[in-house]
């Protein structure tokens, strides 16, 4: 099992940008894919963008393309989430979670571990 946990969430006006840290322990994560979830006000929680093992891909959601990047520093265990022009519409709880696959997924039950998460909160 591996541990998460999220950091960089806070309070943003729109058109701004914040970067999300997730750092892991315990099972090393280098060959699993992880991902970035979000659960806004009064709504599900959402799949937003997933990276492979080693980098290979990434699978994004179309609210975010081109404005959210995915990457991973495996010599340091943590994955980081840019978010760049962020919409009120993004606020949400963000969660980082790790795959039990190698490949770059949308599909929250390919996730088997999670964070606590971390808000963020983006204001008109």
């Amino acid at each position: 099992q591996v541990q998460l946990v999220e950091s960089g969430g806070g309070l943003v006006q729109a058109g701004g940008s914040l970067r999300l840290s997730c750092a892991a322990s315990g099972r090393t994560f280098t060959a699993y894919a992880v991902g970035w979830f979000r659960q806004g006000p009064g709504k599900e929680r959402e799949f937003v963008v997933s990276i492979g093992g080693r980098g290979r891909s990434t699978v994004s959601a179309d609210s975010v393309k081109g404005r959210f990047t995915i990457s991973r520093d495996d010599a340091k265990n943590t994955v980081y989430l840019q978010m760049n022009n962020l919409k009120p519409e993004d606020t949400a709880v963000y969660y980082c979670a790790a795959s039990n696959y190698a490949f770059a997924t949308r599909t929250e039950t390919d996730f088997g571990s999670w964070g606590q998460g971390t808000q963020v909160t983006v204001s008109s």
